[in-house]
């Protein structure tokens, strides 16, 4: 157990702490849930890095692999630029790397050559199969604790937060 943990409470409360210490007449509650997440995320990019070291692809790769799987079609670039929030430059980069790799195809549009679509290979689905159920047996074991109503709640909140986001 850390000393953190010891005096009842995790990293975040600890950082509260050295925060109210220095502004104790400012409202610090935010960071009680946005500092949280960002360590969350943070956690969670890790093991999803670890999870998908063995297969050489990088989590931006994933995404990309990933967005094209959900789709169940070929997508432009720009279509997936707007659901990984990638960058046009980085949607165009990692689609070339995933093309050299084996696990994306471009494909021509008929009706207008300007147009590419990105398409996955049998190996990047086999791929993408293969990860995805060890991304999100990781993510249970961060969600490890909570019982179903408790994780519905937490969706259900944390959509509200992403909503003001987005």
């Amino acid at each position: 157990m850390t000393s953190v943990q010891q005096s009842g409470g995790d990293f975040v409360d600890q950082v509260r702490r050295e925060w109210v210490a220095l502004f104790p007449d400012t409202d610090t509650s935010p960071i009680e849930v946005l500092a949280r997440i960002g360590r969350i995320a943070a956690q969670a990019n890790h093991l999803l890095d670890s999870t998908l070291a063995p297969s050489g692809v990088s989590r931006a790769e994933f995404d990309v692999l990933s967005a094209l799987r959900r789709a169940r079609r070929p997508l432009r670039a720009s279509e997936v630029t707007s659901v990984t929030m990638l960058s046009g430059a980085s949607t165009t980069k990692i689609s070339e790397r995933l093309v050299r790799e084996g696990l994306v195809e471009r494909l021509g549009l008929d009706r207008d050559a300007r147009v590419v679509l990105l398409q996955l290979t049998a190996a990047g689905i086999e791929l993408v199969d293969t990860v995805f159920p060890l991304r999100l047996a990781r993510d249970r074991e961060l969600l490890d604790g909570l019982n179903r109503e408790e994780t519905e709640t937490l969706a259900h909140l944390l959509r509200k937060v992403a909503l003001n986001v987005e």
